[in-house]
Protein backbone atom coordinates (compact mmCIF):
# COMPACT_ATOMS: atom_id res chain seq x y z
CA UNK A 1 0.00 0.00 0.00
CA UNK A 2 1.30 3.65 -0.11
CA UNK A 3 2.97 4.87 2.78
CA UNK A 4 1.33 6.50 5.20
CA UNK A 5 2.44 10.53 5.66
CA UNK A 6 0.47 14.27 4.29
CA UNK A 7 -0.24 14.06 0.71
CA UNK A 8 -0.16 17.58 -1.02
CA UNK A 9 -4.06 18.00 -2.26
CA UNK A 10 -4.76 15.92 -5.52
CA UNK A 11 -5.38 18.10 -8.24
CA UNK A 12 -8.42 16.38 -9.41
CA UNK A 13 -10.24 17.62 -6.00
CA UNK A 14 -12.47 20.59 -6.57
CA UNK A 15 -12.35 24.11 -4.20
CA UNK A 16 -14.16 26.58 -5.51
CA UNK A 17 -12.56 30.26 -5.17
CA UNK A 18 -15.32 31.53 -3.49
CA UNK A 19 -15.50 28.57 -0.87
CA UNK A 20 -14.48 30.98 2.26
CA UNK A 21 -17.64 33.05 1.16
CA UNK A 22 -20.50 30.43 -0.30
CA UNK A 23 -22.05 27.21 1.81
CA UNK A 24 -20.52 24.36 1.80
CA UNK A 25 -22.73 21.81 0.70
CA UNK A 26 -22.48 18.06 1.90
CA UNK A 27 -24.23 14.89 1.73
CA UNK A 28 -24.97 13.23 4.59
CA UNK A 29 -24.97 9.42 3.91
CA UNK A 30 -26.43 7.40 6.95
CA UNK A 31 -29.26 9.66 8.23
CA UNK A 32 -29.75 7.43 11.44
CA UNK A 33 -29.35 8.81 15.08
CA UNK A 34 -25.39 9.79 14.56
CA UNK A 35 -25.61 10.36 11.69
CA UNK A 36 -27.85 13.64 12.12
CA UNK A 37 -25.93 14.52 15.00
CA UNK A 38 -22.69 14.81 12.71
CA UNK A 39 -25.25 16.74 10.18
CA UNK A 40 -26.76 18.97 12.79
CA UNK A 41 -23.21 19.47 14.38
CA UNK A 42 -22.43 20.70 10.71
CA UNK A 43 -24.89 23.46 10.10
CA UNK A 44 -24.44 24.47 13.49
CA UNK A 45 -20.49 24.96 12.55
CA UNK A 46 -22.06 27.41 10.09
CA UNK A 47 -22.17 28.18 6.08
CA UNK A 48 -22.85 24.52 5.48
CA UNK A 49 -25.89 23.33 4.12
CA UNK A 50 -26.72 19.89 3.98
CA UNK A 51 -27.49 19.28 0.39
CA UNK A 52 -28.24 15.38 -0.08
CA UNK A 53 -29.35 12.62 2.42
CA UNK A 54 -28.89 8.84 1.98
CA UNK A 55 -30.75 5.80 3.93
CA UNK A 56 -32.00 2.62 3.77
CA UNK A 57 -34.69 3.66 6.73
CA UNK A 58 -37.52 5.03 4.75
CA UNK A 59 -38.54 6.40 8.32
CA UNK A 60 -34.91 7.51 8.73
CA UNK A 61 -34.60 9.02 5.50
CA UNK A 62 -37.82 10.87 5.48
CA UNK A 63 -37.79 12.35 9.37
CA UNK A 64 -34.11 13.47 8.64
CA UNK A 65 -34.96 15.30 5.67
CA UNK A 66 -37.46 16.74 7.39
CA UNK A 67 -35.81 18.21 10.38
CA UNK A 68 -32.93 19.10 8.19
CA UNK A 69 -35.44 21.39 6.50
CA UNK A 70 -36.37 23.28 9.78
CA UNK A 71 -32.79 23.66 10.52
CA UNK A 72 -31.83 25.28 7.28
CA UNK A 73 -34.60 26.52 5.20
CA UNK A 74 -34.79 23.73 2.38
CA UNK A 75 -35.14 20.20 1.92
CA UNK A 76 -32.67 18.20 0.92
CA UNK A 77 -32.74 15.88 -1.84
CA UNK A 78 -33.23 12.09 -0.60
CA UNK A 79 -32.13 8.93 -1.57
CA UNK A 80 -32.04 5.31 -0.73
CA UNK A 81 -28.64 4.26 -2.25
CA UNK A 82 -25.52 6.11 -1.29
CA UNK A 83 -24.04 5.70 -4.89
CA UNK A 84 -27.19 7.89 -6.07
CA UNK A 85 -25.71 10.46 -3.79
CA UNK A 86 -22.57 10.56 -4.26
CA UNK A 87 -23.79 11.56 -8.12
CA UNK A 88 -25.30 14.84 -6.80
CA UNK A 89 -23.44 17.99 -8.76
CA UNK A 90 -21.89 20.63 -6.60
CA UNK A 91 -20.66 18.48 -3.51
CA UNK A 92 -18.20 19.56 -1.57
CA UNK A 93 -17.73 16.77 0.81
CA UNK A 94 -19.88 13.84 2.66
CA UNK A 95 -20.93 12.49 6.01
CA UNK A 96 -20.60 8.81 6.43
CA UNK A 97 -22.21 8.14 9.42
CA UNK A 98 -23.27 4.21 8.66
CA UNK A 99 -22.83 1.35 10.27
CA UNK A 100 -19.11 0.47 10.56
CA UNK A 101 -19.27 -2.55 8.03
CA UNK A 102 -20.82 0.05 5.32
CA UNK A 103 -17.70 2.20 5.96
CA UNK A 104 -14.64 1.21 3.68
CA UNK A 105 -16.83 0.68 0.48
CA UNK A 106 -18.92 4.49 0.87
CA UNK A 107 -15.73 5.88 2.01
CA UNK A 108 -13.78 4.43 -1.33
CA UNK A 109 -16.36 5.36 -3.58
CA UNK A 110 -16.36 8.71 -2.06
CA UNK A 111 -12.59 9.27 -2.35
CA UNK A 112 -13.47 8.07 -6.36
CA UNK A 113 -14.96 11.05 -6.60
CA UNK A 114 -12.68 13.51 -4.72
CA UNK A 115 -15.03 14.24 -2.28
CA UNK A 116 -13.80 15.46 1.58
CA UNK A 117 -15.01 12.95 4.54
CA UNK A 118 -16.15 12.95 7.78
CA UNK A 119 -16.60 9.74 8.64
CA UNK A 120 -17.64 8.40 12.08
CA UNK A 121 -15.53 5.85 14.28
CA UNK A 122 -14.24 3.19 13.72
CA UNK A 123 -12.59 3.89 10.43
CA UNK A 124 -13.76 0.16 9.29
CA UNK A 125 -14.73 -3.10 10.00
CA UNK A 126 -11.85 -5.16 9.58
CA UNK A 127 -8.14 -4.32 8.92
CA UNK A 128 -7.54 -4.83 5.76
CA UNK A 129 -10.56 -2.37 5.22
CA UNK A 130 -8.57 0.55 6.72
CA UNK A 131 -6.27 -0.12 5.01
CA UNK A 132 -7.29 0.52 1.75
CA UNK A 133 -9.09 3.36 3.27
CA UNK A 134 -5.87 4.85 3.71
CA UNK A 135 -4.64 4.47 0.40
CA UNK A 136 -7.23 5.82 -0.78
CA UNK A 137 -7.51 9.14 0.75
CA UNK A 138 -3.77 9.29 0.28
CA UNK A 139 -4.30 8.87 -3.28
CA UNK A 140 -7.31 11.07 -3.80
CA UNK A 141 -5.33 13.63 -1.36
CA UNK A 142 -8.76 14.60 0.41
CA UNK A 143 -9.61 15.97 3.86
CA UNK A 144 -10.58 13.44 5.91
CA UNK A 145 -11.80 13.20 9.49
CA UNK A 146 -12.16 10.44 11.41
CA UNK A 147 -14.77 10.83 14.58
CA UNK A 148 -12.64 10.54 17.15
CA UNK A 149 -14.30 13.24 19.05
CA UNK A 150 -12.61 13.00 22.80
CA UNK A 151 -9.80 14.51 20.98
CA UNK A 152 -11.30 18.15 21.45
CA UNK A 153 -12.07 17.01 25.45
CA UNK A 154 -10.47 19.32 27.73
CA UNK A 155 -9.86 17.04 30.28
CA UNK A 156 -7.66 14.79 28.45
CA UNK A 157 -5.63 18.19 27.27
CA UNK A 158 -5.35 19.15 30.74
CA UNK A 159 -4.06 15.34 31.68
CA UNK A 160 -1.90 15.64 28.89
CA UNK A 161 -0.26 18.54 30.76
CA UNK A 162 0.02 17.08 33.73
CA UNK A 163 1.61 14.59 32.64
CA UNK A 164 3.72 16.12 30.69
CA UNK A 165 5.00 18.30 33.46
CA UNK A 166 5.91 15.76 35.52
CA UNK A 167 2.78 15.56 37.78
CA UNK A 168 2.98 12.02 38.59
CA UNK A 169 6.47 10.87 37.30
CA UNK A 170 7.43 8.35 34.94
CA UNK A 171 3.91 6.46 33.36
CA UNK A 172 4.36 3.37 34.40
CA UNK A 173 1.11 1.57 33.76
CA UNK A 174 -2.79 3.27 32.15
CA UNK A 175 -5.67 1.55 32.61
CA UNK A 176 -8.99 2.29 30.82
CA UNK A 177 -12.30 1.08 31.80
CA UNK A 178 -15.78 1.45 30.89
CA UNK A 179 -18.24 -0.66 32.87
CA UNK A 180 -21.85 -0.85 32.39
CA UNK A 181 -24.86 -3.03 31.71
CA UNK A 182 -26.79 -2.38 28.57
CA UNK A 183 -30.26 -3.91 30.34
CA UNK A 184 -32.66 -6.69 28.91
CA UNK A 185 -31.84 -7.80 25.23
CA UNK A 186 -34.76 -8.61 23.07
CA UNK A 187 -33.36 -11.44 20.83
CA UNK A 188 -37.05 -12.47 19.25
CA UNK A 189 -36.11 -13.03 15.85
CA UNK A 190 -39.10 -11.56 13.60
CA UNK A 191 -39.62 -9.30 10.26
CA UNK A 192 -37.51 -6.25 10.25
CA UNK A 193 -39.71 -2.81 10.42
CA UNK A 194 -41.81 -2.29 7.37
CA UNK A 195 -39.45 1.22 6.71
CA UNK A 196 -36.33 -1.17 6.60
CA UNK A 197 -34.25 -2.39 3.84
CA UNK A 198 -32.56 -5.47 5.93
CA UNK A 199 -30.56 -7.05 3.03
CA UNK A 200 -29.46 -3.30 1.82
CA UNK A 201 -28.48 -2.61 5.92
CA UNK A 202 -26.33 -5.92 5.91
CA UNK A 203 -24.56 -5.25 2.99
CA UNK A 204 -21.18 -6.77 2.58
CA UNK A 205 -21.60 -8.21 6.18
CA UNK A 206 -23.45 -11.67 7.26
CA UNK A 207 -27.34 -11.16 6.80
CA UNK A 208 -28.34 -12.70 9.98
CA UNK A 209 -31.84 -12.77 11.24
CA UNK A 210 -33.46 -9.80 12.16
CA UNK A 211 -34.08 -8.89 15.72
CA UNK A 212 -34.26 -5.47 17.51
CA UNK A 213 -31.15 -6.35 19.71
CA UNK A 214 -28.82 -6.29 16.67
CA UNK A 215 -31.04 -3.38 14.68
CA UNK A 216 -30.34 0.54 14.98
CA UNK A 217 -28.69 1.78 17.90
CA UNK A 218 -28.19 -1.94 19.28
CA UNK A 219 -25.62 -3.31 16.80
CA UNK A 220 -22.86 -2.62 18.54
CA UNK A 221 -22.63 -5.59 20.82
CA UNK A 222 -23.24 -8.33 17.63
CA UNK A 223 -20.11 -9.50 17.28
CA UNK A 224 -20.74 -9.50 12.95
CA UNK A 225 -21.44 -6.14 12.89
CA UNK A 226 -20.67 -3.77 16.01
CA UNK A 227 -17.98 -6.29 17.30
CA UNK A 228 -18.22 -5.69 20.46
CA UNK A 229 -17.61 -2.77 23.27
CA UNK A 230 -14.37 -2.37 23.13
CA UNK A 231 -14.39 -1.79 19.08
CA UNK A 232 -17.14 0.61 20.14
CA UNK A 233 -16.95 2.84 22.69
CA UNK A 234 -14.01 1.46 24.43
CA UNK A 235 -11.92 2.58 21.00
CA UNK A 236 -12.57 6.04 22.40
CA UNK A 237 -10.11 5.76 25.42
CA UNK A 238 -7.36 4.23 23.43
CA UNK A 239 -7.24 6.28 20.57
CA UNK A 240 -6.67 9.31 23.12
CA UNK A 241 -4.46 7.24 25.68
CA UNK A 242 -2.28 6.97 22.05
CA UNK A 243 -2.46 11.07 21.54
CA UNK A 244 -1.40 11.80 25.08
CA UNK A 245 0.97 9.27 25.04
CA UNK A 246 2.63 10.10 21.89
CA UNK A 247 2.13 6.24 20.75
CA UNK A 248 1.96 4.34 17.39
CA UNK A 249 0.60 0.59 17.57
CA UNK A 250 1.70 -1.89 20.31
CA UNK A 251 3.64 -4.56 19.72
CA UNK A 252 1.97 -7.59 21.05
CA UNK A 253 -1.99 -7.57 22.54
CA UNK A 254 -3.20 -10.69 24.23
CA UNK A 255 -7.07 -10.47 25.38
CA UNK A 256 -8.98 -12.75 27.17
CA UNK A 257 -13.14 -13.12 28.26
CA UNK A 258 -16.06 -14.22 27.10
CA UNK A 259 -19.77 -13.83 27.37
CA UNK A 260 -20.12 -14.66 31.66
CA UNK A 261 -23.75 -13.43 32.11
CA UNK A 262 -24.82 -12.56 28.90
CA UNK A 263 -25.20 -16.10 27.22
CA UNK A 264 -28.11 -15.59 24.58
CA UNK A 265 -28.81 -11.89 24.81
CA UNK A 266 -25.49 -10.50 22.78
CA UNK A 267 -22.83 -12.62 20.60
CA UNK A 268 -19.70 -10.03 21.98
CA UNK A 269 -17.89 -10.50 25.37
CA UNK A 270 -19.61 -9.15 28.45
CA UNK A 271 -15.89 -9.74 30.08
CA UNK A 272 -12.53 -8.91 28.50
CA UNK A 273 -8.93 -7.86 29.92
CA UNK A 274 -7.05 -7.21 27.24
CA UNK A 275 -2.66 -6.16 27.54
CA UNK A 276 -1.47 -3.48 25.00
CA UNK A 277 2.14 -3.72 24.48
CA UNK A 278 2.64 -0.54 23.23
CA UNK A 279 6.36 0.66 23.90
CA UNK A 280 5.86 3.41 26.68
CA UNK A 281 3.94 1.83 28.69
CA UNK A 282 1.78 -1.25 28.99
CA UNK A 283 -2.25 -0.39 28.70
CA UNK A 284 -4.72 -2.38 30.38
CA UNK A 285 -8.62 -2.94 29.28
CA UNK A 286 -11.21 -4.38 30.69
CA UNK A 287 -14.81 -4.18 31.09
CA UNK A 288 -18.30 -5.76 32.79
CA UNK A 289 -21.73 -5.50 31.58
CA UNK A 290 -23.13 -6.94 34.36
CA UNK A 291 -22.73 -6.41 37.89
CA UNK A 292 -21.62 -3.21 39.54
CA UNK A 293 -18.79 -2.73 37.43
CA UNK A 294 -16.04 -0.94 39.43
CA UNK A 295 -16.18 -1.17 43.22
CA UNK A 296 -16.20 2.36 43.45
CA UNK A 297 -18.82 3.58 40.55
CA UNK A 298 -17.00 7.28 40.52
CA UNK A 299 -14.42 5.44 38.15
CA UNK A 300 -16.80 3.19 36.31
CA UNK A 301 -15.87 4.92 33.13
CA UNK A 302 -12.46 7.00 32.67
CA UNK A 303 -8.47 6.56 32.34
CA UNK A 304 -5.93 6.01 35.16
CA UNK A 305 -2.42 7.09 34.32
CA UNK A 306 0.07 5.34 36.87
CA UNK A 307 3.16 6.49 37.40
CA UNK A 308 5.73 6.50 40.24
CA UNK A 309 4.91 10.04 42.07
CA UNK A 310 1.67 9.42 41.89
CA UNK A 311 -2.05 8.36 39.63
CA UNK A 312 -4.15 10.71 37.37
CA UNK A 313 -7.86 9.53 36.53
CA UNK A 314 -9.25 11.31 34.00
CA UNK A 315 -12.75 11.18 31.78
CA UNK A 316 -15.01 13.33 29.74
CA UNK A 317 -15.29 16.38 32.23
CA UNK A 318 -13.61 16.05 35.74
CA UNK A 319 -9.27 15.40 36.42
CA UNK A 320 -8.49 13.58 39.69
CA UNK A 321 -5.19 13.65 40.67
CA UNK A 322 -3.88 11.05 43.73
CA UNK A 323 0.06 11.74 44.97
CA UNK A 324 1.97 9.06 46.38
CA UNK A 325 2.56 9.24 50.43
CA UNK A 326 0.83 8.50 53.17
CA UNK A 327 -1.22 11.78 54.26
CA UNK A 328 -1.69 12.62 50.53
CA UNK A 329 -4.65 14.33 49.67
CA UNK A 330 -6.44 13.96 46.14
CA UNK A 331 -6.78 17.11 44.26
CA UNK A 332 -10.31 17.38 42.19
CA UNK A 333 -10.09 19.42 39.05
CA UNK A 334 -13.33 20.24 37.23
CA UNK A 335 -13.42 20.54 33.74
CA UNK A 336 -16.17 21.68 31.43
CA UNK A 337 -17.00 19.51 29.12
CA UNK A 338 -16.77 20.97 25.43
CA UNK A 339 -19.30 19.97 22.67
CA UNK A 340 -16.91 17.53 21.57
CA UNK A 341 -18.59 16.28 18.70
CA UNK A 342 -19.47 19.60 17.50
CA UNK A 343 -16.16 21.14 17.88
CA UNK A 344 -14.78 18.24 16.23
CA UNK A 345 -17.19 18.64 13.14
CA UNK A 346 -16.20 22.24 13.53
CA UNK A 347 -12.03 21.43 13.11
CA UNK A 348 -13.64 19.18 9.82
CA UNK A 349 -15.32 22.36 8.77
CA UNK A 350 -12.63 24.68 9.38
CA UNK A 351 -9.71 22.79 7.36
CA UNK A 352 -12.10 22.97 4.21
CA UNK A 353 -12.98 26.02 4.31
CA UNK A 354 -9.21 27.05 4.86
CA UNK A 355 -8.24 23.56 2.37
CA UNK A 356 -5.61 22.91 4.75
CA UNK A 357 -5.34 19.48 5.70
CA UNK A 358 -3.31 20.12 8.80
CA UNK A 359 -6.06 21.17 10.54
CA UNK A 360 -7.37 18.35 10.76
CA UNK A 361 -7.79 16.58 14.64
CA UNK A 362 -8.00 12.85 13.33
CA UNK A 363 -6.54 11.78 10.16
CA UNK A 364 -7.51 8.28 8.65
CA UNK A 365 -3.61 7.23 9.08
CA UNK A 366 -3.71 7.94 12.96
CA UNK A 367 -7.39 6.38 13.50
CA UNK A 368 -6.52 3.23 11.42
CA UNK A 369 -4.09 2.66 14.40
CA UNK A 370 -6.26 3.22 16.86
CA UNK A 371 -8.77 1.15 14.78
CA UNK A 372 -6.56 -1.52 14.19
CA UNK A 373 -5.66 -2.15 17.62
CA UNK A 374 -8.77 -2.87 18.88
CA UNK A 375 -9.39 -5.53 15.92
CA UNK A 376 -6.51 -6.95 17.16
CA UNK A 377 -7.76 -7.36 20.76
CA UNK A 378 -10.31 -8.53 19.27
CA UNK A 379 -8.54 -11.20 17.24
CA UNK A 380 -6.35 -12.45 19.79
CA UNK A 381 -9.40 -13.06 21.76
CA UNK A 382 -10.91 -14.97 19.14
CA UNK A 383 -7.80 -16.89 18.04
CA UNK A 384 -6.68 -17.30 22.27
CA UNK A 385 -3.20 -16.44 21.11
CA UNK A 386 -1.09 -13.53 21.52
CA UNK A 387 -0.86 -11.20 18.91
CA UNK A 388 2.28 -9.88 17.41
CA UNK A 389 2.03 -6.93 14.82
CA UNK A 390 4.50 -5.81 12.69
CA UNK A 391 3.92 -2.40 12.30
CA UNK A 392 6.15 -1.42 8.78
CA UNK A 393 4.84 -4.47 7.57
CA UNK A 394 1.24 -3.90 8.53
CA UNK A 395 0.99 -7.85 9.40
CA UNK A 396 0.63 -10.13 12.27
CA UNK A 397 3.74 -11.97 13.04
CA UNK A 398 4.16 -15.89 13.08
CA UNK A 399 0.42 -15.95 13.60
CA UNK A 400 -1.83 -17.56 10.58
CA UNK A 401 -5.32 -17.91 12.07
CA UNK A 402 -5.11 -14.64 13.26
CA UNK A 403 -3.74 -13.20 9.90
CA UNK A 404 -6.35 -15.25 8.20
CA UNK A 405 -8.68 -13.08 10.45
CA UNK A 406 -7.47 -9.02 9.10
CA UNK A 407 -9.88 -9.35 6.19
CA UNK A 408 -13.57 -10.97 6.33
CA UNK A 409 -15.21 -12.32 3.56
CA UNK A 410 -17.50 -10.27 1.91
CA UNK A 411 -21.08 -11.48 0.93
CA UNK A 412 -23.20 -11.70 -1.93
CA UNK A 413 -22.48 -9.30 -4.81
CA UNK A 414 -19.97 -7.05 -2.67
CA UNK A 415 -16.02 -7.22 -3.39
CA UNK A 416 -13.67 -6.28 -0.36
CA UNK A 417 -11.50 -3.64 -1.25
Amino acid sequence: MASFGSAALASSLYFPESSQERKLKLGLIGSGWYGMVDAVAAIKAGGVEIAAVCDVDSEHLSSSALELEKLQGFKPQTFKYYPELLDVKGLDAVIIGTIPHWHALQFIAACKKGLHIYCEKPLAYDIAEGLAMVKAAHEAGNIVQIGFQRRQALSYQKAAELIKEGKIGDIHQVVAQIHYNPGPQDTKIQEPPASLDWEEWCGPAPKLDYRPNIGHKSWRLEKEYGNGHLVDWGIHYIDIIRKMMGEGMPDDIYATGGILALKGQITSPDTLNVKFGFRKAPVFWQHRLWGNGDVTREFNNGIFFYGDKGTIFVEDSKVIVFPTGRNAVREDIPVPAPLMQENHVENFIKALRNKDKSIISCTPEDAFRSTATVQLAMISLYTQSVVRWDDEKKEVIDNPEASSMLSRKYRSIYKHP
